[in-house]
């Protein structure tokens, strides 16, 4: 059983996913272009998904896999006022 303490970063918002996605990408000395490559999408792709833009969720679960992550749901209580910050920016 999985218990807090395996929760390092909760990932909340699109920019902080892109922003993981990239550190766990660079960790593994890799460029985009090899992401891609076993993905099957363009560079431009990879780069869109690691700046916290819309991409399809087969390209991220493909991503993921490749870097040799996976993705679960769990719990996090979010106040409404962060999910309005998380989609619609700071303004």
């Amino acid at each position: 059983m999985f218990g807090i303490t395996n929760i390092v970063n909760l990932i909340l918002n699109p920019k902080d996913l892109g922003a993981k996605l990239r550190a766990e990408r660079k960790a593994r000395q890799v460029t985009q272009a090899w992401v891609a490559a076993r993905v099957g999408c363009r560079r431009q792709t990879i780069a869109d998904l690691e700046a916290g833009r819309n991409v399809a969720v087969a390209v991220l679960l493909g991503v993921a896999s490749s870097l040799g992550k996976g993705l679960a749901i769990v719990d996090a209580h979010v106040e409404l006022e962060q999910l309005s910050t998380m989609f619609h920016g700071e303004d």
